[in-house]
C-alpha cells in the first residue's frame, strides 16, 4: 500500500475511533467543548451589548421585545394575560405618575415593599425608566426589620402593596421623621401620611419616556438592592449595578430556554431567583411568565398543565415539597422539559425524575453578592457544577482547607492559605478581578470586609470569601459540602445566627444566646434553635419571647426551639461552641435542660414535650 493511502486510512480511522475513545476516556470533553462555546457566545453578546451607544441596559432588551412582540404575553398572572405592550404601556404611566408627584425626583432611590403580582414587575419597569435604582424589600418582614432595610438603601420613596398597608403603618412615624414620601397602590388611602397611588396611574399618559431621564447612568449604577444572609433581623442590602443586571440576561438563554417556552415563576420576587433569574433572564429569551403569589405544591402540577409550563424554576425545599404530594396517575402528563435551580439534594433529584418524568434538571450555584458561579450542565446527579481549564482561566477560584472549629481557613507559616486536595472538602473562594468584580453592602462596610479575604495564594492578592464549603472529585465535578460559621438555611432563606444571638439578647429575660441550627426529618436545611441564659432578675417568659422576636424577625429566621442552660459553652478562644449543640438537637429524651418551642397559634414559646417531639420526627406535626 501507497505511504500517501496508508496516512489517508489512518487519518479516517483515527477519526472513526476518535468519539469513541473520548467517550471512553473523556466522557464530559464534549459537554466541556459546548460549554466553552456557551462561554465565548455571551462574552461575545457582553462584548457587544457594552460598546453600543446610548449604553445599553437590561431595561433596553425589555423595550426591544416590547417593540418586536408587542402582543406576545409578557405575564399571566391569576387568569390575566398581560402583553409586552401592555406591561411597556403601564409602566410608563407609572413613571409619569411618579415623576409629576412633588415627593420624587427622577433617579431618587425606591423601596418597593410588594408581594409577587405584576404591578411589582410595571414598577420596576418604570423605576427603570426614570433611572432610579430599586430596594426590593421582603414583604415577610415588619417593625424594625422592615425599618432596618428600608434605611440600608437611603430610600427616598416607598411604594407598597395595599394588603402591606398596616406593616407600612407599623413604621409610619419614622419614616414620616425621615421625610419619606409614601405611596400605595390603592386609589385610596385613609392614613396621614400614606397616599393612595393607583388612581394618579390610571389617569397618567402611557407615552414612552424620554431616554435623557437615564442619561447620567453607568455600568457602575446601582440598579437594584436584593437583601440577602439576611433575612434575620439585620439584612444586608447586596449591591445590584447595571453592569452585572447586564451580565444576568443570559441567565435563561444561557441553558438553553427559548422565546417559545413559557416559565412558571413561584419564587419571591425580592429574591435573586425570582427577580433576576426568572424576570429578567425572561425579559432576554421574550418568553411568558406564568406568575403565582407563592409556592403551591397542591397547585404546581396543575398549574402547569393548564399553562402548558415548558420550565420551571425551584430551590431545594420545592423539589422535596414536591415529591411529597400524594402520586397521581398523571404525574407524568405535562410539558415540562426543564428544572432551573439549586439546593437540591441528590436523592430528591433521583425521586424527582422518577416520580415526574424526564425533566433536565440544571442545578447552578452562585450567590447575589458573589463573584463566582457555576453550572451542572453535564447532569451529573448531585453535583452544583462541574469545573473546567476555561472557567478557572475567566474566574479564578481555589477551595482552601478550612477549620471549622476555629472558624476560619488553615493558612501555612508564610500566612498564605492551603489549597485542598482533590476530593476533600474546602472553602470556595474566589479571585475579586475586573471581570469577576465583588461591589459589597450598601451602608455596611464591616460585613463588606468580613466577605474580603486577603493573602490567599499570593501576597496581596483579594478573594471573595463565598463561606462555602466544597468538594471536587476526580471527574471535576464540584458538590456543595455546608455553609461555615455563622449562618444556616431555612425554608429557602439564609439564616446569619450572629444576628440572631443579637436580637435575643436585646429581649428583657434572656442574657446569652448562642444560635444554630438543628436537621429536622422530612425537612431541607436546618432549623433554629437557641441555647441560651435567663437574667437573673427577670424570669423566662415565652409570650413576651415570641412577642420579641416576632417584631424583629421573619418567621423563618425565628429560632423554633429554645434549650436554656446555666451557661452558654465557649472555647478557649472564647468562641461559642455550637457543634455538641447541633449533635444533641432538640429532643427532651436525651437533654436534661428545659426545652421550649415556638407556638404560632399560642403566640408564644411553650414547653416541649416528648410528644410534640414524636410528633414532629414522626412528620405528623410539620415545621
Amino acid at each position: 500500500m501507497p505511504l500517501s493511502m496508508f496516512l489517508i486510512s489512518a487519518i479516517l480511522a483515527a477519526l472513526l475511533l476518535a468519539p469513541f475513545a473520548l467517550k471512553t476516556f473523556c466522557p464530559y470533553a464534549w459537554m466541556d467543548l459546548l460549554y466553552f462555546g456557551d462561554l465565548v457566545r455571551i462574552l461575545v453578546r457582553f462584548v457587544s451589548r457594552r460598546r453600543r451607544r446610548p449604553l445599553f441596559f437590561a431595561l433596553d432588551r425589555f423595550l426591544e421585545q416590547s417593540s418586536a412582540h408587542p402582543d406576545r404575553p409578557f405575564v399571566v398572572f391569576e387568569g390575566e394575560s398581560y402583553t409586552y405592550a401592555y406591561a411597556d404601556k403601564r409602566s410608563n404611566r407609572i413613571a409619569h405618575a411618579l415623576r409629576s408627584h412633588r415627593g420624587y425626583e427622577a433617579g431618587d432611590t425606591v423601596a418597593l415593599f410588594m408581594g409577587n403580582e405584576p404591578a411589582f414587575m410595571f414598577t420596576w419597569l418604570a423605576l427603570a425608566k426614570l433611572g432610579s435604582p430599586v430596594a426590593l424589600l421582603n414583604h415577610n418582614i415588619r417593625s424594625k426589620s422592615l425599618l432596618h432595610c428600608f434605611n440600608c438603601c437611603k430610600a427616598r420613596v416607598l411604594i407598597a402593596a395595599p394588603e402591606l398597608k398596616e406593616a407600612v403603618e407599623d413604621v409610619l412615624p419614622s419614616l414620616m421623621e425621615q421625610g419619606v414620601t409614601i405611596l400605595l397602590m390603592s386609589k385610596q388611602c385613609d392614613t396621614p401620611g400614606i397616599e393612595g397611588f393607583s388612581d394618579k396611574v390610571d389617569q397618567a399618559s402611557d407615552a414612552p419616556l424620554p431616554r435623557s431621564l437615564r442619561s447620567q447612568i453607568t455600568f457602575k449604577s446601582p440598579a437594584v438592592y436584593i437583601y440577602t444572609s439576611g433575612t434575620t433581623g439585620l439584612p444586608k442590602a447586596a449591591l445590584v449595578n447595571q453592569n452585572r443586571l447586564l451580565t444576568a440576561l443570559v441567565v435563561l438563554s444561557s441553558n438553553g430556554v427559548k422565546t417559545n417556552d413559557v416559565i412558571y415563576l413561584n419564587l419571591p420576587l425580592y429574591h435573586t431567583a425570582g427577580f433576576i433569574i426568572g424576570f429578567i433572564g425572561s425579559i432576554e429569551t421574550g418568553s411568558t411568565i406564568i406568575l403565582k403569589r407563592k409556592f403551591s405544591a397542591s397547585q404546581f402540577w396543575d398549574d402547569c398543565r393548564k399553562y402548558n409550563v415548558t420550565v420551571i424554576q425551584y430551590i431545594g425545599e420545592v423539589m422535596r415539597y414536591l415529591c411529597s404530594t400524594p402520586k397521581k396517575d398523571n404525574d407524568k402528563d405535562h410539558k415540562v422539559r426543564l428544572a432551573i435551580g439549586n439546593g437540591v439534594r441528590a436523592e430528591i433529584w433521583r425521586e424527582f425524575t422518577r416520580r415526574f418524568g424526564n425533566i433536565q434538571i440544571r442545578e447552578f450555584y452562585a450567590s447575589t453578592e458573589g463573584n463566582v458561579g457555576f453550572v451542572n450542565y453535564a447532569g451529573k446527579t448531585g453535583a452544583i457544577g462541574r469545573v473546567n481549564f476555561f472557567h478557572k482561566m475567566l474566574f479564578p477560584y481555589a477551595l482552601v482547607q478550612y477549620d471549622t472549629e476555629r472558624d476560619e481557613p488553615i493558612r501555612d507559616a508564610n500566612g498564605l492559605c492551603l489549597e485542598a486536595p482533590r476530593g476533600e472538602t474546602g472553602l470556595l473562594v474566589s479571585k475579586i478581578t475586573d471581570i469577576a468584580p465583588f461591589v459589597g453592602y450598601a451602608q455596611n462596610e464591616e460585613q463588606t470586609e468580613k466577605k474580603r479575604l486577603r493573602n490567599v495564594l499570593k501576597k496581596g492578592d483579594l478573594y471573595f470569601n463565598t463561606g462555602d464549603l466544597m468538594r471536587i472529585d476526580e471527574d471535576n465535578f464540584i458538590y456543595f459540602q455546608d455553609r461555615v460559621g455563622d449562618t444556616f438555611r431555612w425554608k429557602g432563606e439564609n439564616v446569619a445566627t450572629t444576628e440572631v444571638s443579637d436580637i435575643l439578647t436585646i429581649s428583657d429575660c434572656l442574657k446569652e444566646a448562642n444560635v444554630y441550627g438543628v436537621q429536622v426529618p422530612g425537612h431541607e436545611g436546618r432549623i433554629g434553635m437557641a441555647a441560651v441564659t435567663v437574667n437573673k432578675d427577670t424570669p423566662f417568659d415565652g409570650s413576651k419571647l415570641y412577642d420579641h422576636v416576632a417584631s424583629y424577625l421573619p418567621s423563618y429566621a425565628r429560632p423554633r426551639f429554645i434549650r436554656i442552660q446555666n451557661a452558654v459553652e465557649v472555647t478557649g478562644t472564647f468562641k461559642q461552641m455550637k457543634m455538641k449543640l447541633v449533635e444533641e438537637g432538640f429532643d427532651p429524651g436525651l437533654i436534661q435542660d428545659p426545652l421550649y418551642i415556638l407556638d404560632d397559634r399560642e403566640r408564644s414559646y411553650k414547653p416541649l414535650t416528648a410528644e410534640v417531639h414524636s410528633a414532629i420526627v414522626s412528620g405528623s406535626m410539620k415545621l
